[in-house]
């Protein structure tokens, strides 16, 4: 898979290191002299270009590529350089770095954004994830169809504890996707059972969520009642 990254900052070069380890072909694209550190990420490929300018692009090759990340510390240039990668240049996945979270509001698909990623969001997220049992934590957001990826650690005494996958009548719009039970983590069957303590992600409609947590969060009926 070729991925072309807008910012060779300590995010892009991170991400470009990730990326690189698991197989993929990476470009990274910069306008600031100072960033372009090719010691630091040496199997990448690299370019000293605007990445707003459509004549940096065309020599980007961006649409050759499967995958653009817009990861500059800047939003608006984020915004643009996602729009031109879907519109000018076809992309098929665009993923943005979100770092004022007042913008959020603007990262969706008539941007050409296809997932947002704002840093201070995943914090608070994965700090909400760590305390908290019973609550649905929203982790990542998507632009297309306005679903999110959200996650629920199922409480001792829920009323799902034991029961199969297949068993549960599922809100409308969510998908169960994966269930990490201790260090591992399951792909989900209609077979498999709930257990207390599993963290369970789901693919959900934002207007899901509630009913979503809901369900998870039910209680038991103590024995002996109806």
């Amino acid at each position: 898979m070729r991925v072309a990254i807008a910012g060779a900052g300590a995010v892009g070069r991170s991400i470009a290191g990730e990326l690189l380890e698991n197989g993929h072909e990476v470009l990274l694209i910069d306008k600031a002299p100072t960033a372009i550190s090719v010691e630091r990420v040496p199997m990448a490929e690299w370019l000293l270009a605007d990445a707003c300018e459509i004549t940096s692009l065309d020599e980007a090759a961006l649409q050759r590529c499967n995958v653009v990340i817009a990861a500059t510390g800047d939003d608006k240039v984020n915004l643009v350089v996602s729009l031109l990668a879907k519109t000018e240049y076809g992309v098929p996945r665009v993923v943005a770095r979100v770092n004022n979270p007042k913008n959020e509001w603007l990262f969706n698909e008539s941007w050409g954004v296809d997932v947002a990623v704002s840093t201070p969001r995943l914090m608070s997220a994965l700090v909400e994830e760590a305390v908290s049992v019973g609550d649905l934590v929203r982790l990542l957001r998507f632009s297309h169809g306005d679903a999110n990826l959200v996650e629920l650690t199922l409480p001792e005494e829920s009323a799902l504890a034991g029961t199969q996958v297949g068993d549960v009548q599922w809100p409308e719009d969510t998908s169960l996707v994966t269930i990490i039970r201790g260090t591992r983590v399951l792909t989900p069957s209609r077979e498999d059972s709930l257990e207390a303590g599993d963290e369970l992600l789901f693919v959900a409609a934002q207007a899901r969520e509630e009913q979503l947590e809901d369900l998870l969060s039910a209680r038991r009926r103590p024995e002996g009642t109806v």
